[in-house]
């Protein structure tokens, strides 16, 4: 009772003070030039996670909505004010994005994009250098580029005939069509050939499940799954491939996230609950929001910030493995929700961790429409802004999320130009890495790379919210309880 009368208290001081009176709320509107940059102000002020961090978001900022509205104008575009009110943007705030288009941005929440197929990672060519050059990592299936002469390990320098740099590389890869101009690998130099290829990009949806199989070592059994992202869409086919696990009694499993980017925090749950089952509706993840959002919850609902494992998708039961141990591969492209299921898991079972170290995204978001509740339903006609700013940081069971530098290897590995191999073959090497620890049989390959290069970019994190960790749906209740 005395917390409930605290925070009542408390919302009563936050509210008076933003509003300074309800009689000028009331005589005072929003013009229909500032509707979508009140959007933005409103929902930030409301959901960003660094909303106490900014002063132009404080809560006492505005006296009513004509200062607010004064402040709205002295801003040229949505974009400008979006950004301009990010807390150390790009430096602490690397993630939040704002779309002009919300149909653009719920294609990359469900993996469907604009694309010509080709998956690739940019390297610098020496340490600070402003030349970058690509490797292919894998090509989609169904795309442009598999009716291409373009595989795994194919190196590109230059695009259209212009060198890639630090400076045009986007504008390069951006373009609908496009030549990329290969080159070979030579003991550690990149040497133009002749060869090039011609892309076009179209809209495609990728199946995250690249590769899954099985791999017999006498009494080992052992499930190779290459995931590429964590898109509700394909839970079920997830499941189903565990399914096909299950059915082979499978012993052991290398999860390869190494160019999983990341998605939806409810897959992963999912993914976590495939690989146990032996935990269900235990904490797999917790969520930490700005301090308003925090009071509301642990006094209305504190279970929706709670993320636990679960037996079942919908009304399907989970086909679940009940490992005590798992093997995951990654590389500096692992992040957000792939990050997520390795911390999340780490106090449950052993995590042996095999790669590079990863991205270091321990923050989520959510999208934020121009609605009464800033959900989807009942969003304005006016315009298709959207935003989805960074809303919550994760941590796991017990309260560790302390890895925005990255999650660190237990087994260091980076791939090498020299000896890629061929990804779900047993001789690859980061998955031999893998199989030589279960089975206790080999040695894992050696590493002897003709040169370590510098990571630059990769195809994901170059998309708007490429790197994602997301909830499906703004909270319920809160817009209700906080009215502006």
């Amino acid at each position: 009772m005395k917390k409930k009368f605290s925070l009542a208290i408390l919302l009563f001081i936050g509210i008076s003070t933003f509003f300074a009176c309800q009689d000028d709320l009331d005589d005072i509107e929003v013009p229909t030039e500032l509707k979508i940059n009140d959007f933005i102000w409103k929902g930030l002020n409301l959901y960003y996670y660094w909303q106490a961090d900014v002063p132009d978001l404080s809560d006492s900022r505005f006296a009513n909505q004509g200062e607010l509205n004064a402040f709205l104008y002295n801003h040229e575009s949505p974009e400008d004010l979006f950004y301009g009110l990010l807390n150390n943007y790009p430096t602490t705030d690397r993630f939040s994005v704002i779309f002009s288009d919300y149909t653009v941005l719920e294609g990359v929440l469900t993996g469907n994009t604009s694309n010509d197929g080709v998956d690739y990672q940019l390297l610098r060519k020496s340490e600070g250098s402003n030349e970058v050059f690509g490797w292919v990592r894998y090509i989609i299936p169904n795309s442009d580029a598999a009716s291409k002469d373009i595989r795994r390990g194919d190196i590109f320098y230059a695009v259209n005939g212009t060198p890639l740099t630090v400076s045009n590389y986007r504008d390069l890869l951006a373009d609908q069509t496009y030549t990329l101009n290969l080159a070979d690998y030579d003991g550690g130099n990149i040497t133009p050939n002749s060869r090039s290829v011609a892309l076009t990009k179209t809209t495609i949806a990728e199946n995250p499940i690249l590769i899954n199989k099985v791999l017999t070592y006498d009494t080992h059994k052992i499930g190779y799954l290459l995931y590429n992202g964590f898109y509700g869409e394909y839970d079920t086919n997830l499941n189903a491939a565990f399914g096909q696990f299950r059915t082979e009694g499978v012993t052991d499993l290398v999860l390869d996230l190494r160019y999983n980017s990341g998605g939806a925090v409810k897959s992963a749950a999912y993914l976590a609950s495939m690989i146990t089952g032996q935990f269900n509706g235990q904490v797999f993840a917790k969520q930490q929001w700005n301090a308003k959002i925090e009071d509301y919850f642990a006094d209305n609902d504190p279970e929706q910030l709670i993320n636990r494992f679960s037996n079942s998708i919908g009304n399907s039961p989970i086909n679940s493995l009940n490992l005590t141990k798992v093997y995951v591969l990654t590389s500096k492209s692992t992040a957000s929700a792939s990050e997520l299921v390795i911390n999340g898991l780490k106090p449950h079972i052993e995590v042996v961790q095999i790669g590079d170290v990863t991205t270091g995204k321990n923050v989520g978001s959510v999208t934020l429409y121009d609605s009464p509740s800033f959900g989807k339903q009942g969003r304005t006609n006016r315009h298709k802004y959207a935003m989805q700013p960074i809303c919550f940081k994760i941590v796991n069971s017990t309260g560790f999320g302390d890895y925005q530098n990255g999650l660190t290897p237990t087994t260091p590995f980076v791939e090498n130009l020299g000896n890629l191999g061929v990804l779900g073959d047993a001789t690859e090497p980061l998955l031999s890495t893998a199989i030589a620890q279960i089975t206790g049989v080999g040695r894992r390959t050696m590493q002897h790379p003709d040169k370590i290069y510098e990571h630059f970019k990769d195809r994901k994190s170059m998309q708007r919210f490429g790197t994602e960790m997301y909830i499906d749906k703004v909270p319920d209740g809160i817009t209700d309880f906080f009215k502006f």
